[in-house]
């Protein structure tokens, strides 16, 4: 189901770039990211049309992304809908979270620099700046370029080639959770535990403060899928 016109009208690009294609990926991505667009919502070509100011050739290039990225399933007789969130799903993607970033902050603990170090205080302020504007898609942004430095610094390109190709489905995982109460606090402060054990060249507290942060993002979106999933399919009484 689509949201109000006032937010909807935000989507429309007015000056299309040489990239159009690649601009209308990006403002369909973020807009099913940030819950603008409903799990298990329709995905109508022509309204899409109309919201984005685009032809329909280039909205099915971007929903054949966007189904690649785990973001759309098609459904037969229905078309394109917004993917739904199971809890099995992101369970997975929780475990490998945990199993890869874990390993690439102690490997960045282990060898991080002055400068390196100044390149994460700097994204962790943009964190905080964001967190403050209780801007998900802001807080996104500042920890994608988090982990982007530390995986690099740590040496984990293919990791952070996986990650990436994931990293669609984590960000709806992460603005779901940070809508739960006082994530967005809780959040970036785990996140600034990371930090503290890089800074101190610390693999292991780096390492142990990351798994716990995953930990605890998990726990969150497991609750609200599980209500959501009972309120699809109510117990029987």
């Amino acid at each position: 189901m689509m949201k109000p016109a006032d937010t909807i009208a935000a989507l429309r690009i007015e000056t299309p770039p040489a990239t159009l294609r690649e601009m209308a990926l990006e403002r369909m991505r973020r807009a099913i990211i940030s819950g603008l667009f409903e799990p298990g919502g329709r995905l109508v070509e022509r309204t899409l049309c109309d919201h984005l100011g685009v032809s329909r050739s280039v909205i099915r290039e971007v929903i054949r992304h966007l189904e690649a990225e785990g973001l759309v399933e098609m459904i037969a007789k229905q078309g394109p809908i917004v993917a739904r969130l199971e809890w099995d799903d992101a369970r997975q993607i929780y475990e490998i979270r945990a199993a890869l970033e874990a390993t690439a902050v102690a490997d960045c603990a282990r060898v991080a620099t002055k400068d390196v170090k100044a390149q994460l205080r700097e994204a962790l302020d943009e964190l905080d700046r964001t967190s403050r504007q209780n801007s998900p898609l802001g807080i996104l942004d500042a920890t994608t370029s988090f982990y982007q430095i530390i995986f690099r610094t740590g040496g984990h390109t293919i990791a952070w080639d996986i990650v990436s190709r994931l990293n669609s489905r984590i960000s709806r995982l992460r603005v779901m959770t940070l809508s739960s109460a006082n994530r967005m606090t809780s959040g970036p402060a785990q996140i600034r535990e990371i930090f503290a054990g890089i800074e101190c060249n610390d693999p292991e507290a780096a390492a142990k403060a990351c798994r716990a942060h995953v930990a605890a993002a998990a726990m969150i979106a497991e609750t609200i899928l599980g209500e959501k999933a009972s309120s699809v399919h109510p117990a029987s009484v």
